[in-house]
């Protein structure tokens, strides 16, 4: 079995293999672009690399690679553009998401401003999603600390019709007809920034993961809060009171076992250092009820870095593998869900996001 684990950071992406001995990580792609999103599509057999990279110089582009690497293929025209009617221009891509199983040609980008394309010809080209960005309450969405950007993009396994996507900040929102409406979806997510402390939308939102074997239940990683949902991202419960804190970035569904999420706590908004200034993954396999501390073989000083919201993942392997980089550029993996860890790579540079997939 050999586990491909794709890094972007601040200057290029790194791609690592493991086929039983140790991580073999390849030199940096991209090096003058920050690469914000990645994908790893395994729907059509040969697995295909999907990066949006971001040049100072350049500006953004979506380049994909259908041999792990020894060749990327990106159009002379943007991928990404925006009609001219919008009157905006792209600014980064923070999202690269493969579409169902059986629509191999269909991928879907978020981007910078908080936008939803689809792609119908692998991610050569995308077309913008206007149901969503025609909504009458995005022109009142603010940008978060990061920016104002659709970040988390997860289709129905079950009816290409169907999709969540998050972003910040504006909340989740849903759609049952292929995107031509969206319904604000936050019921139960708590926002500390503004006077109503339940709003309708305009939540703070980090990060949503699916469950991978009940597709209608949800976990979200908030601006202070953690919580799930068992009714389709209707509706939101808190499962934060066993964490250490309740501010984090990540969000992690297991591959193949019910409940079970993996998560990064972290305290003190406006530092943003990881919870008790340790190296912990935190897991759950009762779907939040209850929170175990993962640390064997992570370091043991103390532990500064954050980890961003796309820089932890999981791959489909069994044991399934877990993931994560901080912003110090270490990447840790775990081949036995977490249970032990080892270093994949260090002096990396700022670890933006992570994907993994058994090729």
């Amino acid at each position: 079995m050999t586990r491909l684990l794709a890094i972007g950071t601040e200057k290029g992406l790194f791609l690592a293999t493991h086929d039983g001995g140790g991580w073999d990580v390849s030199p940096p792609h991209f090096t003058v672009k920050s690469v914000y999103a990645v994908a790893i599509d395994t729907r059509g057999g040969a697995p295909r690399v999907l990066v949006g990279a971001s040049s100072a110089h350049w500006g953004p582009s979506v380049a994909i690679s259908s041999d792990l690497g020894k060749t990327w293929e990106e159009p002379d025209d943007p991928a990404i553009t925006f009609p001219e009617d919008t009157g905006a221009a792209l600014e980064r891509v923070w999202q690269l998401t493969p579409g169902p199983a059986g629509r191999p040609e269909v991928v879907y980008a978020g981007t910078e401003p908080s936008a939803l394309f689809r792609s119908e010809d692998g991610g050569r080209s995308f077309s913008l999603v206007r149901g969503l960005w025609d909504h009458p309450h995005r022109p009142t969405w603010e940008p978060g600390g990061g920016g104002q950007a659709i970040h988390t993009i997860l289709p129905d396994p079950r009816d290409d019709g169907r999709m969540v996507v998050a972003m910040s900040t504006g909340g989740v929102y849903r759609t049952a007809d292929g995107g031509d409406t969206w319904a604000p979806s936050n019921a139960g997510i708590k926002a500390v920034h503004v006077p109503d402390p339940f709003p309708e939308y305009g939540q703070c939102v980090h990060k949503v993961a699916r469950d991978n074997v009940d597709p209608d239940r949800f976990y979200a990683q908030v601006h202070h809060g953690v919580y799930r949902s068992d009714d389709g991202a209707a509706t939101w419960v808190s499962i934060a009171d066993p964490l250490p804190g309740d501010f984090g970035f990540p969000m992690v569904a297991h591959p193949s076992r019910p409940g079970t999420i993996y998560n990064f706590p972290m305290i003190a908004d406006m530092d943003r250092y990881p919870a008790d200034h340790r190296c912990r993954v935190f897991r759950s396999t009762d779907a939040g009820a209850s929170w175990e501390p993962l640390s064997e073989g992570l370091p043991t000083e103390p532990f500064y870095p954050s980890v961003l919201r796309d820089a932890m993942c999981v791959d489909q392997g069994d044991p399934a593998g877990v993931y994560f980089g901080a912003k110090s550029g270490e990447v840790f993996a775990s081949l036995d869900e977490g249970d032990s860890w080892s270093r994949v790579a260090a002096h990396l540079p700022t670890v933006l996001c992570v994907r993994a997939a058994v090729i």
